[in-house]
């Protein structure tokens, strides 16, 4: 039985009250991925554009710094 199929029985009996909170909460952990997909689409633009300024000369003094 897949994870789906697993949710499905399990939220089945519930009453409807409980059905609606489980697919709420569903739907925002879809939305969260979808941020998060978001955000590491962003990132990895902001790398490609940055890269010219995060990497020269006087930006390696920074390389050995340590971080907080």
């Amino acid at each position: 039985m897949s994870i789906a199929e697993q949710i499905f029985e399990s939220v089945k009996p519930m009453p409807e009250s409980l059905a609606r909170e489980v697919l709420r909460f569903v739907e925002y952990l879809s939305s969260r991925a979808r941020d998060r997909a978001e955000f590491l689409d962003l990132s990895q633009a902001q790398e490609t554009v940055m890269k010219h300024v995060w990497d020269n000369q006087d930006d390696e003094v920074w390389n050995d710094v340590e971080s907080l």
